[in-house]
Protein backbone atom coordinates (compact mmCIF):
# COMPACT_ATOMS: atom_id res chain seq x y z
CA UNK A 1 0.00 0.00 0.00
CA UNK A 2 1.53 3.57 -0.74
CA UNK A 3 0.62 6.11 1.53
CA UNK A 4 1.49 10.21 0.99
CA UNK A 5 2.40 13.04 3.11
CA UNK A 6 0.87 16.76 2.08
CA UNK A 7 1.95 17.52 -1.52
CA UNK A 8 4.26 20.02 -1.97
CA UNK A 9 3.07 23.09 -4.56
CA UNK A 10 6.21 23.01 -6.55
CA UNK A 11 5.91 18.92 -7.11
CA UNK A 12 3.18 20.12 -9.09
CA UNK A 13 3.87 21.28 -12.53
CA UNK A 14 1.27 18.99 -14.95
CA UNK A 15 -2.37 18.32 -14.03
CA UNK A 16 -4.76 16.55 -15.76
CA UNK A 17 -8.83 18.18 -15.65
CA UNK A 18 -11.50 16.27 -15.73
CA UNK A 19 -14.76 17.60 -17.65
CA UNK A 20 -12.69 20.52 -18.82
CA UNK A 21 -15.27 22.09 -20.87
CA UNK A 22 -17.81 22.62 -17.82
CA UNK A 23 -18.49 25.42 -16.08
CA UNK A 24 -16.27 24.84 -12.77
CA UNK A 25 -13.55 23.27 -15.32
CA UNK A 26 -13.19 26.43 -17.41
CA UNK A 27 -13.09 28.48 -14.20
CA UNK A 28 -10.39 26.56 -13.21
CA UNK A 29 -7.84 26.81 -16.35
CA UNK A 30 -8.66 30.06 -16.18
CA UNK A 31 -7.32 30.59 -12.52
CA UNK A 32 -5.01 28.25 -13.25
CA UNK A 33 -3.42 30.28 -16.77
CA UNK A 34 -3.49 33.52 -14.88
CA UNK A 35 -2.10 32.37 -11.22
CA UNK A 36 0.25 29.27 -11.99
CA UNK A 37 0.96 30.16 -15.51
CA UNK A 38 3.85 27.42 -14.81
CA UNK A 39 1.24 24.64 -14.83
CA UNK A 40 0.74 22.50 -17.51
CA UNK A 41 -2.87 21.96 -17.87
CA UNK A 42 -4.20 18.61 -19.65
CA UNK A 43 -8.23 18.25 -20.12
CA UNK A 44 -10.65 15.76 -21.26
CA UNK A 45 -13.74 16.16 -23.22
CA UNK A 46 -16.10 14.19 -24.81
CA UNK A 47 -15.93 16.22 -28.02
CA UNK A 48 -16.37 20.38 -28.27
CA UNK A 49 -14.44 22.47 -26.80
CA UNK A 50 -15.82 25.70 -25.76
CA UNK A 51 -14.55 29.38 -27.02
CA UNK A 52 -12.30 29.85 -23.34
CA UNK A 53 -10.99 26.99 -23.59
CA UNK A 54 -9.85 27.31 -27.27
CA UNK A 55 -7.95 30.80 -26.26
CA UNK A 56 -5.88 29.33 -23.56
CA UNK A 57 -2.85 26.66 -23.12
CA UNK A 58 -4.55 23.38 -22.86
CA UNK A 59 -3.59 20.11 -24.35
CA UNK A 60 -7.03 18.73 -25.17
CA UNK A 61 -7.91 15.24 -25.07
CA UNK A 62 -11.68 13.72 -26.12
CA UNK A 63 -12.06 10.69 -23.83
CA UNK A 64 -15.05 9.21 -22.33
CA UNK A 65 -14.54 8.37 -18.53
CA UNK A 66 -16.50 5.44 -19.01
CA UNK A 67 -14.31 4.49 -21.54
CA UNK A 68 -11.69 2.58 -19.35
CA UNK A 69 -8.77 1.69 -21.80
CA UNK A 70 -8.63 5.52 -23.30
CA UNK A 71 -8.32 6.57 -19.25
CA UNK A 72 -5.24 4.08 -18.86
CA UNK A 73 -3.51 5.25 -22.11
CA UNK A 74 -3.94 8.76 -21.01
CA UNK A 75 -2.97 8.22 -17.53
CA UNK A 76 -0.06 6.30 -18.16
CA UNK A 77 1.50 8.65 -20.95
CA UNK A 78 0.69 11.78 -18.88
CA UNK A 79 1.49 10.97 -15.80
CA UNK A 80 -0.13 14.00 -13.70
CA UNK A 81 1.13 15.04 -10.49
CA UNK A 82 -2.88 16.65 -9.60
CA UNK A 83 -6.08 15.51 -11.25
CA UNK A 84 -9.16 17.44 -10.59
CA UNK A 85 -12.28 15.25 -11.19
CA UNK A 86 -14.56 17.45 -12.32
CA UNK A 87 -16.89 15.20 -14.79
CA UNK A 88 -19.82 14.56 -13.68
CA UNK A 89 -23.73 14.81 -14.82
CA UNK A 90 -24.19 17.58 -12.31
CA UNK A 91 -27.66 18.72 -12.79
CA UNK A 92 -30.16 17.58 -9.82
CA UNK A 93 -33.22 17.73 -11.98
CA UNK A 94 -31.74 15.45 -14.95
CA UNK A 95 -30.68 12.91 -12.37
CA UNK A 96 -34.48 12.74 -11.52
CA UNK A 97 -35.03 11.81 -15.39
CA UNK A 98 -32.31 9.57 -16.04
CA UNK A 99 -31.25 8.63 -13.00
CA UNK A 100 -29.28 5.44 -14.58
CA UNK A 101 -27.12 7.84 -16.65
CA UNK A 102 -26.34 9.94 -13.49
CA UNK A 103 -25.02 6.60 -11.25
CA UNK A 104 -22.83 5.22 -14.11
CA UNK A 105 -21.85 8.68 -15.60
CA UNK A 106 -20.64 10.06 -11.60
CA UNK A 107 -20.12 5.99 -10.22
CA UNK A 108 -18.54 4.03 -12.88
CA UNK A 109 -16.74 7.28 -14.13
CA UNK A 110 -14.79 7.82 -11.18
CA UNK A 111 -14.05 3.68 -10.67
CA UNK A 112 -12.05 4.11 -14.35
CA UNK A 113 -10.07 7.30 -13.21
CA UNK A 114 -9.12 5.39 -10.00
CA UNK A 115 -8.40 1.92 -11.31
CA UNK A 116 -6.63 3.45 -14.24
CA UNK A 117 -4.04 5.21 -11.14
CA UNK A 118 -3.56 2.15 -9.69
CA UNK A 119 -2.79 0.04 -12.79
CA UNK A 120 0.29 2.06 -12.95
CA UNK A 121 2.97 -0.19 -10.87
CA UNK A 122 5.33 2.83 -9.86
CA UNK A 123 5.62 3.27 -6.36
CA UNK A 124 7.23 6.83 -7.70
CA UNK A 125 3.99 7.96 -9.14
CA UNK A 126 0.85 9.13 -6.98
CA UNK A 127 -0.89 11.92 -8.32
CA UNK A 128 -2.98 13.85 -5.92
CA UNK A 129 -6.50 13.35 -6.97
CA UNK A 130 -9.18 16.00 -5.96
CA UNK A 131 -13.05 14.77 -5.96
CA UNK A 132 -15.75 17.21 -6.07
CA UNK A 133 -18.23 16.38 -3.97
CA UNK A 134 -21.28 18.21 -3.08
CA UNK A 135 -22.98 19.61 -0.25
CA UNK A 136 -26.43 17.96 -1.67
CA UNK A 137 -24.61 14.71 -0.08
CA UNK A 138 -25.82 16.49 2.90
CA UNK A 139 -29.97 16.51 1.91
CA UNK A 140 -32.40 17.24 4.98
CA UNK A 141 -30.57 19.38 7.79
CA UNK A 142 -32.38 19.75 11.10
CA UNK A 143 -32.73 23.60 11.97
CA UNK A 144 -30.25 22.96 15.03
CA UNK A 145 -27.41 21.05 12.47
CA UNK A 146 -26.62 24.05 11.25
CA UNK A 147 -23.42 25.51 10.20
CA UNK A 148 -23.24 21.85 8.70
CA UNK A 149 -20.11 20.13 9.73
CA UNK A 150 -18.33 17.43 7.53
CA UNK A 151 -19.43 15.05 10.63
CA UNK A 152 -23.23 15.58 9.79
CA UNK A 153 -24.93 12.71 8.80
CA UNK A 154 -25.51 12.42 4.99
CA UNK A 155 -29.24 12.07 4.36
CA UNK A 156 -28.91 12.41 0.31
CA UNK A 157 -32.09 13.08 -1.33
CA UNK A 158 -31.54 12.86 -4.91
CA UNK A 159 -30.13 10.59 -7.35
CA UNK A 160 -27.52 13.39 -8.02
CA UNK A 161 -26.82 13.63 -4.11
CA UNK A 162 -26.49 9.48 -4.09
CA UNK A 163 -23.79 9.40 -6.68
CA UNK A 164 -21.70 12.36 -4.95
CA UNK A 165 -22.11 10.45 -1.98
CA UNK A 166 -21.10 7.25 -3.34
CA UNK A 167 -18.08 8.92 -5.27
CA UNK A 168 -16.98 10.32 -1.79
CA UNK A 169 -16.73 7.42 0.13
CA UNK A 170 -14.94 5.12 -3.39
CA UNK A 171 -12.07 8.13 -2.65
CA UNK A 172 -12.25 7.39 1.00
CA UNK A 173 -11.95 3.42 -0.29
CA UNK A 174 -9.29 3.95 -2.59
CA UNK A 175 -7.30 5.88 -0.18
CA UNK A 176 -7.46 3.12 2.41
CA UNK A 177 -6.97 0.33 0.56
CA UNK A 178 -4.90 1.53 -2.02
CA UNK A 179 -2.81 4.64 -0.77
CA UNK A 180 -3.91 6.75 -3.07
CA UNK A 181 -3.62 10.47 -2.81
CA UNK A 182 -7.50 11.56 -2.16
CA UNK A 183 -8.52 14.10 -0.95
CA UNK A 184 -12.42 14.61 -0.81
CA UNK A 185 -14.70 18.11 -1.16
CA UNK A 186 -18.35 18.90 -0.39
CA UNK A 187 -18.88 22.15 -2.08
CA UNK A 188 -21.78 24.16 -1.45
CA UNK A 189 -23.50 25.96 -3.81
CA UNK A 190 -21.51 28.21 -6.20
CA UNK A 191 -22.15 29.97 -9.31
CA UNK A 192 -21.09 33.24 -11.67
CA UNK A 193 -20.68 34.32 -15.12
CA UNK A 194 -21.20 31.25 -17.41
CA UNK A 195 -23.22 29.09 -15.09
CA UNK A 196 -26.05 26.84 -17.54
CA UNK A 197 -29.21 28.89 -17.41
CA UNK A 198 -30.46 25.53 -15.64
CA UNK A 199 -29.30 26.28 -12.65
CA UNK A 200 -31.42 28.60 -10.46
CA UNK A 201 -29.35 32.18 -9.95
CA UNK A 202 -28.04 31.89 -13.75
CA UNK A 203 -31.57 31.24 -14.73
CA UNK A 204 -33.27 34.19 -12.68
CA UNK A 205 -30.44 36.63 -14.20
CA UNK A 206 -31.38 35.44 -17.79
CA UNK A 207 -35.27 36.13 -17.28
CA UNK A 208 -34.10 39.46 -15.93
CA UNK A 209 -31.92 40.48 -19.10
CA UNK A 210 -34.80 39.16 -21.38
CA UNK A 211 -37.08 41.59 -19.38
CA UNK A 212 -34.38 44.68 -20.10
CA UNK A 213 -34.03 43.51 -24.16
CA UNK A 214 -37.65 43.12 -24.49
CA UNK A 215 -38.14 39.64 -24.92
CA UNK A 216 -40.13 38.84 -21.83
CA UNK A 217 -43.02 40.08 -19.71
CA UNK A 218 -41.64 41.60 -16.40
CA UNK A 219 -41.87 38.89 -14.08
CA UNK A 220 -39.55 35.93 -12.73
CA UNK A 221 -40.79 32.74 -12.20
CA UNK A 222 -39.05 30.87 -9.40
CA UNK A 223 -40.24 27.75 -7.42
CA UNK A 224 -39.72 28.69 -4.06
CA UNK A 225 -37.60 31.80 -2.51
CA UNK A 226 -37.85 31.00 1.43
CA UNK A 227 -34.48 28.80 0.76
CA UNK A 228 -31.77 29.85 2.22
CA UNK A 229 -28.32 28.74 0.93
CA UNK A 230 -24.30 28.68 1.16
CA UNK A 231 -23.24 30.54 -2.15
CA UNK A 232 -20.07 31.32 -2.88
CA UNK A 233 -18.27 32.79 -6.76
CA UNK A 234 -16.78 29.94 -8.71
CA UNK A 235 -13.76 31.38 -8.68
CA UNK A 236 -13.11 32.01 -5.35
CA UNK A 237 -13.90 27.76 -5.48
CA UNK A 238 -11.19 27.12 -8.49
CA UNK A 239 -8.80 29.15 -6.17
CA UNK A 240 -9.93 26.98 -3.18
CA UNK A 241 -9.55 23.72 -5.30
CA UNK A 242 -5.82 24.64 -6.59
CA UNK A 243 -4.97 25.38 -2.50
CA UNK A 244 -6.71 21.60 -1.65
CA UNK A 245 -4.39 19.82 -3.38
CA UNK A 246 -1.46 21.30 -2.23
CA UNK A 247 -2.31 21.98 1.42
CA UNK A 248 -5.00 19.69 1.88
CA UNK A 249 -4.31 16.23 3.97
CA UNK A 250 -5.13 13.10 1.99
CA UNK A 251 -8.26 10.58 2.96
CA UNK A 252 -10.08 13.51 4.73
CA UNK A 253 -12.96 15.58 3.48
CA UNK A 254 -13.04 19.13 3.63
CA UNK A 255 -16.83 21.54 3.45
CA UNK A 256 -15.71 24.68 0.67
CA UNK A 257 -18.72 26.95 1.23
CA UNK A 258 -18.86 30.68 2.38
CA UNK A 259 -20.33 29.98 6.28
CA UNK A 260 -22.90 32.52 5.94
CA UNK A 261 -26.30 31.75 4.30
CA UNK A 262 -28.30 34.14 1.87
CA UNK A 263 -31.82 33.14 1.09
CA UNK A 264 -33.03 33.03 -2.86
CA UNK A 265 -35.65 35.90 -2.26
CA UNK A 266 -32.21 38.41 -1.14
CA UNK A 267 -30.95 37.42 -4.92
CA UNK A 268 -34.32 38.12 -6.32
CA UNK A 269 -34.13 41.38 -4.72
CA UNK A 270 -30.37 42.03 -5.74
CA UNK A 271 -31.75 41.20 -9.38
CA UNK A 272 -34.69 43.33 -9.25
CA UNK A 273 -32.40 46.43 -7.85
CA UNK A 274 -29.67 46.56 -10.18
CA UNK A 275 -32.14 45.61 -13.44
CA UNK A 276 -32.62 48.65 -15.97
CA UNK A 277 -36.31 48.05 -15.19
CA UNK A 278 -37.97 47.96 -11.71
CA UNK A 279 -41.61 47.06 -11.98
CA UNK A 280 -40.33 43.32 -12.20
CA UNK A 281 -43.06 40.68 -10.68
CA UNK A 282 -41.73 37.67 -8.89
CA UNK A 283 -44.61 34.87 -9.62
CA UNK A 284 -44.66 31.35 -7.68
CA UNK A 285 -44.97 28.57 -9.93
CA UNK A 286 -44.34 25.17 -7.78
CA UNK A 287 -45.26 22.73 -10.63
CA UNK A 288 -41.97 21.36 -10.96
CA UNK A 289 -41.37 21.61 -7.02
CA UNK A 290 -38.71 19.65 -5.93
CA UNK A 291 -37.88 17.87 -2.05
CA UNK A 292 -34.87 19.78 -1.99
CA UNK A 293 -36.68 23.04 -1.86
CA UNK A 294 -36.81 25.15 1.10
CA UNK A 295 -35.24 24.96 4.25
CA UNK A 296 -31.85 26.59 5.68
CA UNK A 297 -28.07 25.22 5.27
CA UNK A 298 -25.08 26.41 5.90
CA UNK A 299 -21.71 24.87 5.68
CA UNK A 300 -19.04 24.97 7.85
CA UNK A 301 -16.03 25.86 6.51
CA UNK A 302 -13.98 25.68 9.32
CA UNK A 303 -11.30 22.76 8.94
CA UNK A 304 -10.63 23.41 5.58
CA UNK A 305 -9.64 27.31 6.29
CA UNK A 306 -7.19 25.70 9.36
CA UNK A 307 -5.62 23.34 6.36
CA UNK A 308 -5.14 26.28 3.82
CA UNK A 309 -5.97 29.82 5.31
CA UNK A 310 -8.31 30.23 2.56
CA UNK A 311 -10.99 32.85 2.77
CA UNK A 312 -13.84 34.10 -0.10
CA UNK A 313 -12.48 37.31 -1.59
CA UNK A 314 -15.32 37.57 -4.00
CA UNK A 315 -18.87 39.23 -2.32
CA UNK A 316 -21.85 37.05 -3.18
CA UNK A 317 -24.68 39.75 -3.37
CA UNK A 318 -22.36 42.53 -4.29
CA UNK A 319 -20.36 40.95 -7.38
CA UNK A 320 -21.17 37.60 -8.02
CA UNK A 321 -24.65 37.99 -8.87
CA UNK A 322 -23.99 41.41 -10.89
CA UNK A 323 -21.26 39.76 -12.77
CA UNK A 324 -24.05 36.73 -13.80
CA UNK A 325 -26.37 39.29 -15.13
CA UNK A 326 -23.58 41.25 -16.88
CA UNK A 327 -22.66 38.18 -18.52
CA UNK A 328 -26.44 37.39 -19.64
CA UNK A 329 -26.84 40.97 -21.07
CA UNK A 330 -24.25 40.72 -23.16
CA UNK A 331 -25.60 37.12 -24.20
CA UNK A 332 -28.87 39.10 -25.41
Amino acid sequence: MRRFARNDSNMIKKVLITGVNGFVGTHLVKYLAQEHPGVEIFGLVLKDVNDVIKKLSVNILQCNILDKDRLKTIISEIRPDAIFHLAAQSYVSTSWENPEKTLETNIIGQSNLLEAIRAIKDDAFGPVVLIAGSCEEYGTIAEDENPVSENNPLRPLSPYAISKVAQDFMGYQYYTNYGLKIIRIRAFQHTGPGRPPVFGISNFAKQVAEIEAGKKEPEIRVRDDSAVRDFSDVRDVVRAYWLAVNQCQPGHVYNVCSGKGTSIKDILEKLISISKVKDIKIVRDEKDRRPTDGGVMIGDNGKFIAATRWRPEIDFLDETVPSILDYWRKQM
